[in-house]
């Protein structure tokens, strides 16, 4: 018995190793499964679909006075110049394909019917596509005459080629309702089982890229949060709290002298609004997973209409408040209709319908009586003009 074997216990690590691989393997399931199961954020892809849409549409609309002089033949960055530029760069233009004064007109009708139908989200897939050439291509052409909203605009048209921003709030997607309206469910299971495999599989593949899309968006907006912020610790005016008094005494920045001239005599507030814009912008990617986000965004939605107002960038406030709506989850879009009507119901601007305007009777029943049987709860009165008004007592008669 001396020599018997006595096994021995696993070491005390062994569990916790097991422990951690399902912990691992578990959390990597749950990411796959979150990429590949269903598309995120279509209402939020939407919303950035139409909020872009509409910010080009009228800035091509604004500009329109001056598109030969920023982009056509008379600009003085010519399309030699142009040429040169992508030679060099690696950048590509359709406004460079010719000089012709006829060929500009035509591409910037185009971009403007662009435009107007991603705005509406009409044939989105292809739709979007041209909208991402027509913003490089207006981007390229005049490549020194933009500013920072451009080139948010110009990355955000390149990703959203790659979404589904055509499923919820488009054309599209009336269209698809009704067409599953008009179908018969029946019609369906004629499909053979090769063809079902293929329409999971592209439609997975759809899904992932869509996801994978929206993850990069969010990423790119977090990156340029953060890195506005750090860049602007590292600034001494930033750290003495007097930035914004030197961007309001620049003449570059005042569209309204008047205006820039009153916000700076408030000293302490330009303070305190110069420290708050590097707070948020540093502490924005690190909010992003709580419900500290929400007042973030408010905060920052309001920083983003001041520069708009104060310093005339629209178009670049414009284009941070679309990119901050990725962020905001599905269910804040689709209660979004609901907190508007009740809004507007305590406001007073909204009556609900009366049942019958006609016959003054109405077609809803007293609660605990049949429509059939007469009672008093069931007879009209007359009101004070002689036409029969509705009575609906709650409660019995007084004695």
């Amino acid at each position: 018995m001396g020599n018997e074997h006595v096994p021995q216990s696993p070491p005390a690590s062994a569990p916790s190793r097991d422990s951690t691989y399902r912990k691992s393997s578990g959390a990597m399931q749950r990411l796959i499964t979150l990429v590949t199961d269903r598309p995120v954020s279509l209402y939020a892809a939407s919303v950035l679909r139409a909020g872009y849409g509409l910010l080009y549409l009228l800035f091509l609309l604004r500009e329109f006075p001056h598109r030969h002089e920023i982009w056509g033949p008379a600009s003085p960055w010519t399309p030699t110049l142009a040429r040169q530029l992508f030679d060099q760069t690696g950048w590509s233009s359709v406004l460079a394909l010719s000089d012709g004064r006829a060929y500009f007109e035509l591409c910037y009708v185009t971009a403007l019917f662009t435009s107007a139908l991603f705005m509406l989200g009409w044939r989105t897939r292809a739709v979007s596509v041209l909208f991402a050439v027509v913003v490089t291509s207006f981007h390229a052409r005049s490549i020194f005459m933009t500013d920072g909203g451009d080139n948010l605009i110009l990355l955000m048209a390149v990703y959203l080629a790659f979404t589904a921003c055509g499923r919820r709030w488009s054309l599209d997607a009336r269209r698809i309702r009704l067409k599953a309206a008009r179908t018969d469910s029946s019609a369906g299971s004629t499909r053979s089982l090769v063809l079902l495999r293929l329409g999971e599989a592209r439609s997975t593949a759809m899904t992932v890229v869509h996801n994978c899309a929206l993850f990069v968006m969010a990423a790119e907006v977090c990156f340029l949060y953060g890195s506005a912020g750090l860049y602007k610790v590292q600034g001494a005016s930033w750290g003495s709290g007097t930035a914004l008094h030197y961007v309001l005494n620049l003449e570059l920045f005042q569209p309204w002298p008047t205006l820039s001239h009153f916000a700076d005599e408030h000293t302490l507030l330009i303070a305190i609004a110069t420290y708050t814009t590097v707070l948020l912008q540093v502490a924005f990617p690190f909010v992003l997973f709580g419900r500290l986000k929400y007042p973030v965004l408010v905060m920052l939605l309001s920083m983003h209409i001041g520069i708009a107002v104060i310093m005339g960038l629209p178009l670049f406030s414009g284009a941070m408040i679309v990119a901050d709506a990725v962020f905001l989850p599905d269910r804040f879009y689709t209660a979004l209709p609901g907190l508007c009507r009740r809004a507007v119901r305590r406001t007073g601007m909204w009556r609900p319908a009366s049942a019958d305007h006609t016959t003054g009777t109405s077609s809803v029943p007293a609660q605990g009586r049949h429509p059939d049987v007469a009672g008093p709860r069931n007879q009209v009165a007359p009101d004070g003009r002689g036409a029969p008004a509705p009575t609906t007592e709650a409660t019995p008669a007084r004695g």
